[in-house]
């Protein structure tokens, strides 16, 4: 089956690997929210997020990520004010320097559409969808996908099919003529081939907990080194169809 649409995971595979100190980006939060109790906030706030993904992870993405708001207002924060604003503003912007795009990106994407291949993005993730879009409009590479999913805005995540399935809706092709391409077995080659999409594996993340980890004899339909040599696998695929 001709491979016709290309989705991508964002963290890890868009973007580079990064080991982060998460309770340093609750802080950044923390401090400007509740400066008297910044050190206890920022520690509840890691721990609902931990146990958000540990769920996510043990339930196969039925239970999904859960938006941000939700976490916050189980705590108390009032969403609807200033302060939460530029708390929020603050933590996000600590998180810009492990958010920049692969240099690959543009000259894949660029490539892939330019063949007729449509783009997507599914990214299991708690933030919201605007500060995504504002990530991929800064790198310049917002324009060139065709449909984006957040599982901020989902029920479920992956590895759940509902999600892989949604993406192969939206664009109009059938799962067997999608190929995924991602930095986790579990949540994305395992979750793309339940539903008959190749799955491409980068093995960039380093140090993924243990929780978050499992291979469960999956075998991904290519593993490449680098981001761009998607391009090479497609055209591979395709030119023996």
């Amino acid at each position: 089956m001709a491979i016709e649409a290309v989705i991508f995971d964002w963290g890890g595979t868009l973007t580079p690997w990064h080991i982060i100190d998460l309770k340093d980006q609750w802080l950044e939060y923390a401090k400007v929210y509740a400066p008297d109790t910044a050190e206890e906030l920022a520690t509840a706030l890691l721990a609902s997020e931990q146990v958000r993904w540990s769920h996510q992870f043990d339930t196969a993405g039925e239970t999904g990520t859960g938006a941000l708001d939700v976490m916050f207002h189980e705590h108390g924060i009032d969403t609807s004010s200033p302060l939460h604003f530029q708390a929020l503003e603050a933590y996000l912007n600590a998180w810009d320097p492990h958010t920049f795009t692969d240099s690959d990106a543009i000259g894949l994407l660029e490539a892939l559409r330019g063949q007729g291949i449509k783009t997507a993005v599914l990214s299991n993730t708690m933030w919201p969808r605007r500060h995504h879009e504002w990530v991929l409009e800064r790198d310049g590479i917002l324009h060139l996908f065709d449909y984006l999913l957040f599982t901020s805005e989902t029920e479920t995540a992956k590895p759940h099919r509902s999600v892989f399935t949604d993406v192969s809706y939206n664009l109009d092709v059938a799962p067997e003529n999608c190929a995924f391409v991602g930095d986790r077995l579990f949540d994305d080659i395992h979750g793309a081939q339940s539903v008959g999409m190749r799955g491409i594996w980068v093995p960039h993340s380093k140090n993924i907990p243990a929780s978050q980890s499992t291979d469960l004899g999956i075998t991904p339909d290519a593993t490449i080194d680098r981001l761009g040599d998607v391009l090479d696998v497609v055209n591979g695929w395709n030119a023996s169809n």
